[in-house]
């Protein structure tokens, strides 16, 4: 796999998505969780998503159960939780695993392309962030900690960027 676009997944409705319907467009992938206290960021992603979506940026959270077992729901569950309690208008993807054998390709290849602290693969928590550029590129991972509203100079480079 060469870039983003190579992967498919299935979106919270049950449907399949292609990345590559998202080509020319900056991604923000995250994986999410509903019960864990960087839930919160959802208002975030969803800010980032309203104000930059109209340039090119799509926010893409998959909720993933590995860490803590902060996201136990079914996809229904987790997408009304998202949207009554966020207003997440953003796409969501189904449940995945982002870590170990089970994990989502998607997040075997974002793993591989951009390494975490100290060079480590593995997803540490809930909320980490992958910039992805138009070219369908990792550009930048980003922890846990990193609130949606401090990558905007990030987003904006990226968005600035040629295909």
């Amino acid at each position: 796999m060469n870039s983003v676009y190579d992967f498919d997944a299935v979106g919270i409705d049950g449907k399949p998505v292609a990345l590559r319907d998202y080509e020319g467009k900056v991604l923000l992938i995250v994986n999410t969780a509903s019960k864990c206290g960087f839930t919160p960021q959802f208002a975030g992603l969803e800010e980032l998503w309203a104000e930059y979506r109209p340039r090119g940026l799509v926010v893409v959270g998959f909720p993933c159960n590995q860490f803590g077992s902060q996201d136990p729901g079914s996809d229904s569950d987790i997408s009304s939780f998202c949207s009554l309690n966020y207003g997440v208008s953003f796409p969501m993807m189904s449940k995945v695993e982002v870590n170990g054998p089970q994990a989502h390709p998607l997040y075997r290849w974002l793993t591989e392309e951009a390494r975490g602290l100290l060079g480590t693969r593995a997803i540490k928590w809930n909320f980490t962030k992958f910039l992805v550029g138009r070219d369908g590129q990792v550009r930048k991972r980003y922890a846990p900690t990193d609130s949606p509203k401090s990558l905007k100079a990030d987003i904006e480079k990226a968005l600035g960027a040629a295909g």
